[in-house]
């Protein structure tokens, strides 16, 4: 009886451990954001762009004094013109990305199958330098790969990883519609506002368009909010600066 009691006593205590070491792992979950590195940089490349550059296009334009018409052809141009650059600037760049990613996958998936001794060795030092002692290193490299031999020397050894892998077509439309998304911001102003207070009404709109969207990428990418912030009102402002005194400067002297 006695015996029987002091199972069920340790029985209970442990699942009490591994109750409170699973409530441990689930209260020591993580959350990463590396997973959203490819589209979260074009689309806040994208939106940043459309909105500094339609931005800046319009205060220029009304800075030369030119008819409101005048300034929405401008700006409309610009948020077609810019959406279509930034799509074809984002396939073309991630493209040549993705098909040195895959040519570097081709050349090792090759090794693999005629020299794979020498790709263990290669994997195992990789693991060395990282702080492994040789034997536990040789196993770590077997082991991984037994499983997915090409998948841990394209992590370890090139770098490539399903989270960072080069995505053309998502980069392409992320970018190309948060340019779009971030152009008509400023643009919308100007059927808003009177001619007389266009320019300053949207250099100081967009600058404010601007640091909301730094605040949201940094809060999306967990890094520091006021770095964000101030990275990009600051070039948005001089941007903006620049072609008004472009505009001012031309269309005084035409």
């Amino acid at each position: 009886m006695n015996d029987n009691a002091a199972r069920l006593r340790a029985n209970s205590g442990n699942k009490r451990r591994f109750v409170s070491g699973e409530s441990i792992l689930l209260r020591h979950a993580e959350i990463h954001r590396t997973h959203r590195v490819g589209w979260l940089r074009a689309a806040v490349l994208g939106a940043n762009d459309g909105i500094v550059s339609t931005a800046s296009l319009i205060v220029g334009v009304a800075a030369a004094e030119s008819s409101r018409s005048s300034v929405v052809v401008a700006g409309m141009a610009g948020l077609v013109a810019g959406a279509m650059s930034m799509a074809a600037g984002e396939y073309v760049s991630v493209s040549s990305q993705a098909d040195t990613e895959n040519a570097d996958l081709e050349r090792e998936r090759k090794e693999l199958a005629t020299d794979g001794a020498n790709e263990h060795a290669e994997l195992a030092a990789i693991y060395v330098t990282r702080g492994l002692d040789a034997e536990l290193a040789s196993q770590v490299a077997t082991q991984l790969m037994a499983k997915d031999a090409l998948g841990a020397h394209a992590r370890d050894e090139l770098g490539i990883s399903d989270a960072l892998s080069a995505r053309p077509i998502q980069a392409a439309f992320a970018s190309s519609g948060s340019f779009a998304v971030g152009a008509v911001l400023p643009l919308i102003l100007v059927f808003l506002v009177p001619a007389s207070a266009l320019v300053w009404t949207v250099a100081g709109s967009s600058l404010l368009f601007l640091a909301l969207l730094g605040a949201l990428a940094a809060r999306a990418g967990g890094s520091p909010v006021w770095n964000s912030v101030a990275r990009v009102t600051f070039w948005g402002a001089l941007a903006m600066a620049l072609t008004f005194l472009v505009g001012a400067l031309f269309g005084a002297a035409f």
